[in-house]
């Protein structure tokens, strides 16, 4: 295949419930490659799969977001184009540091008993709903519970507002792949915006009236104190931004792990017990399945790219699951080896805008999924399963299992 029809099956449906053999053929044709002058390609000049080639322009702070024309009209890029996630230096670097203040490794060492306690409940709804062989719905019942009350709590954020919250998270999501952008999709974002600044407004004010421990109110307590620059709705901008971001890519770690793991029983038998082959496991599930597909960067100058010139302002797109399976630097890149060696997964990005919740979703990965094949060591899938409409944040939200416990 030459590299209009791979990005042509990336497109498609097949690509999307498996792009991995599409990634495999973009690495025969080298690290980066110029993009056919199509309609559907007019904002991408370059398209880039190796690993070193990725991590290089991530880690450049020169390389930039691209912001698209019109931005400004539309209340859902307003939102993201005033978050640390999406803009640039140097407002990237002044809004980072208020977070930093407060996202703090003594608070999430005080998420672990949260964490524990949460997955401990869901175990205990899955054994009930499992009972006598029926079956369960994985992600509705562990996936997405798991990181939602986690990160509720962590955030600050009534549990009983999660389904209500769960909803406008959707329909972000389905308005940021590369397909997403209708009217009809569009509309429902920045109604899911507007809705979430006004949600986020009101739960500010309460935490001025009455503080807690969560981030909402530390935050609230670093911008009411002076010394900071960052404005009440670039507050609310981050808060949207960091939910979305930190939950949806931990439900679908969990997820899109689930079968690989099964796939493995000799590593789920042994994980209860083992915190190193938990870390690894987490690991090479970002790496092999990874949430999020892909980036893009904007050049800051023109320049060469492996024999591929890339104009000034050009984007490139940056395949991230590709690069975390490329063989040049992952030998075999299609075995799953939680021990295995080499350079970390990009799966959570690299410098400038590194997710800041990628500790929460590695914590939560590290201390659930020991305890899950604890308690059902003959857990298994029962249904075959599709994969998100989306390239972009890619995952099962649909898994049917039997937890292979007698009732």
């Amino acid at each position: 295949m030459d590299v209009s029809e791979i990005l042509t099956g990336l497109y498609s449906e097949q690509g999307r419930q498996n792009p991995y053999p599409f990634y495999a053929a973009l690495h025969e044709h080298g690290p980066i490659n110029a993009v056919p002058a199509r309609a559907e390609h007019s904002t991408v000049s370059a398209v880039a799969g190796g690993y070193d080639m990725v991590d290089r322009i991530l880690r450049d702070p020169g390389w930039y977001k691209g912001f698209p024309p019109g931005w400004e009209e539309q209340e859902i890029l307003r939102t993201f184009l005033t978050s640390m996630m999406f803009v640039n230096p140097p407002d990237h670097t002044r809004m980072r540091a208020v977070f930093a203040k407060t996202f703090t490794p003594r608070r999430l060492v005080a998420l672990e008993p949260v964490i524990e306690r949460v997955v401990a409940e869901r175990l205990d709804h899955m054994a009930e709903a499992g009972a006598d062989g029926a079956e369960v719905d994985f992600v509705a019942d562990f996936a997405y519970p798991v990181p939602a009350l986690v990160m509720a709590e962590f955030i600050g954020l009534p549990a009983a507002d999660l389904a209500w919250y769960r909803q406008r998270v959707d329909w972000i999501d389905e308005y940021m792949d590369v397909s997403g952008k209708t009217p009809e999709r569009l509309a429902r974002a920045n109604q899911a915006a507007e809705e979430l600044r006004v949600y986020y407004r009101d739960l500010i004010a309460h935490r001025r009236r009455a503080p807690s421990h969560d981030l909402i109110s530390g935050l609230v307590e670093v911008l009411d104190a002076g010394g900071v620059d960052l404005t009440e709705e670039e507050l609310i901008s981050n808060l949207i931004v960091l939910f979305n971001a930190s939950f949806v890519t931990t439900v679908y770690m969990f997820s899109n792990g689930l079968p690989l793991l099964l796939d493995h029983p000799h590593v789920t038998a042994a994980l209860p017990g083992d915190d190193s082959l938990a870390r690894g496991c987490v690991e090479e599930v970002l790496r092999m399945e990874s949430p999020v597909h892909f980036l893009a960067r904007s050049a800051p100058a023109g320049v060469d790219l492996g024999g591929v010139p890339v104009d000034r302002d050009d984007n490139v797109l940056l395949l991230i699951a590709a690069a975390n399976r490329d063989p040049a630097r992952f030998p075999d890149p299609d075995r799953f080896d939680p021990r295995r060696p080499g350079p970390p997964s990009l799966a959570f990005g690299v410098g400038l805008h590194f997710c800041l919740g990628s500790a929460v979703s590695r914590l939560e990965g590290r201390l659930a999924l020991p305890r899950l094949f604890a308690r059902f060591p003959r857990l298994a899938v029962t249904q075959p399963y599709t994969y998100s409409g989306s390239l972009f944040l890619r995952g099962i939200d649909k898994l049917f299992v039997t937890t292979g416990e007698a009732g």
